[in-house]
């Protein structure tokens, strides 16, 4: 009887939405799946950050960064008129360059609104520009195809009432100097502002797909989701919007229905994430270079490779890419960012069987070296990503009995196949390995893609 009470508290904590105690949302795992369908075929979406901060030109936190005060930002709301902003130009371009969904920035960390909103003045609608930016948006991506997701940001450096912290502009060192500062705040007062908000964005611009909140950071002088008042906020937007995505920052990762997948951010996973021993849907945000905002003067961009290995290697254990654009204040994409979206639309014109509606490869596959490997379960075809190109011969280890046809992707030339030979190769290679006779010269493509249709 003891093991039995020991198993069903195991259950309890392991499968949520089961046993689980605490939930938002009455849904099972099922029907999560295929709520999220979409999202994980899709694979690869833009994101998007613009706001006052473009006009620093000089990374999104600058306000934090440098400490700027309300009354010296303010000098950056009265002037924002991006009238180059051409929303049908910027989903043409996502979508060229092969990606499936957008996500952009409706309030960041420095408080003002994107949109037309109600609750606040410190809005677009109330700049030169005078246009709400998020419809026009909308609009745009949608007629494109494109899923469309607002970040919103739980932090909020403008708002008169939400506590300084130690992200603030104004963060101090020590409790007494934090109680001193935050005498006459209420964060009762911004809690329901920012409930008021989403509601906003979820309400006014038609169906959203995804809902990126942005952040929480428990711990002294930070904030978690009772600061924010999480469980009520997110029991509200799965009632706005039954079939959004939503990702996993506002601190209720205890709660069944709270988060819909993990976020690794400018970092490379070594293995599909995990909770509690089970894969769980995950995506990574990544920059083109060292800021999500406009940085006129940063230089570290990535090249096309490394963007490309970014997506495969995403992909190749089970997760999407979320590839950020900082434009300008005057509306435009910066031009570093206009021949990396190019250059990645190329290859991907291509390859892109090898990244939508596929996942990490069956642990028989073991992937040569210097490849990565995708793997599409329902049309049962492997793809394997040559980073750095063999020498004519590719040795593929245990595959004789796995593999009935091989090509190139990008031409859907055939690649022979045969035995290992050669007098070393011959002394180690195992009866069911194969080999690939590639042409001498790397084809004209950046990462070359072999498409192995199974048996």
């Amino acid at each position: 009887m003891k093991k039995l009470i020991v198993l069903i508290v195991l259950l309890a904590t392991f499968m949520p939405g089961t046993f689980a105690q605490k939930k938002i949302w009455d849904e099972t795992q099922e029907e999560k799946t295929a709520r999220m369908k979409w999202w994980t075929d899709a694979r690869f979406g833009m994101f998007i950050h613009w706001g006052l901060y473009a006009q620093a030109a000089r990374h999104e936190w600058v306000k934090k960064n440098e400490r700027i005060s309300d009354e010296d930002y303010q000098k950056y709301f009265e002037i924002f008129n991006p009238d180059l902003f051409d929303p049908a130009d910027w989903a043409k371009k996502a979508k060229a360059a092969g990606m499936k969904y957008a996500v952009i920035t409706t309030k960041h960390h420095e408080g003002f609104n994107m949109f037309a909103s109600e609750y606040t003045d410190y809005n677009v609608m109330n700049t030169p520009y005078g246009k709400d930016i998020i419809k026009q948006w909308v609009d745009a991506f949608r007629a494109e195809g494109l899923g469309v997701g607002f970040y919103y940001s739980l932090i909020d450096w403008h708002h008169p009432e939400y506590t300084i912290d130690r992200v603030h502009p104004q963060s101090a060192r020590t409790k007494e100097e934090y109680d001193k500062l935050n005498k006459d705040r209420d964060m009762n007062i911004y809690r329901e502002y920012l409930k008021n908000q989403v509601r906003e964005i979820l309400t006014n611009y038609g169906k959203i797909d995804i809902l990126w909140l942005d952040y929480s950071f428990p711990g002294e002088f930070g904030k978690g989701k009772d600061d924010w008042g999480s469980v009520e906020l997110m029991k509200m937007v799965r009632e706005l919007q039954p079939s959004i995505i939503v990702n996993d920052r506002a601190d209720i990762k205890d709660y069944w229905g709270g988060w819909d997948f993990t976020t690794p951010e400018q970092f490379k996973v070594d293995k599909w994430p995990e909770e509690n021993g089970v894969r769980i849907p995950w995506e990574t945000c990544q920059t083109f270079s060292g800021s999500w905002g406009y940085y006129r003067d940063e230089h570290t961009w990535k090249d096309n490779k490394q963007l490309l290995v970014l997506l495969i290697e995403s992909v190749s254990k089970g997760g999407n890419l979320l590839l950020n654009v900082g434009p300008t204040a005057r509306g435009t994409f910066d031009e570093r960012a206009d021949k990396a979206l190019a250059e990645m639309g190329e290859w991907m014109k291509y390859n892109s069987r090898s990244i939508y509606k596929c996942t990490q490869a069956p642990d028989e596959f073991e992937a040569p070296d210097n490849t990565l490997l995708t793997y599409n379960p329902k049309t049962n075809r492997l793809y394997v990503h040559l980073l750095d190109y063999p020498l004519q011969n590719f040795m593929m280890r245990g595959y004789g009995d796995k593999v009935k046809y091989a090509q190139f992707l990008h031409d859907a030339s055939e690649i022979k196949i045969g035995k290992p030979h050669g007098y070393w190769i011959e002394q180690e290679h195992a009866e069911n390995d194969i080999n690939l006779l590639l042409p001498v010269n790397k084809p004209n493509v950046e990462i070359p893609v072999i498409e192995l249709f199974l048996k």
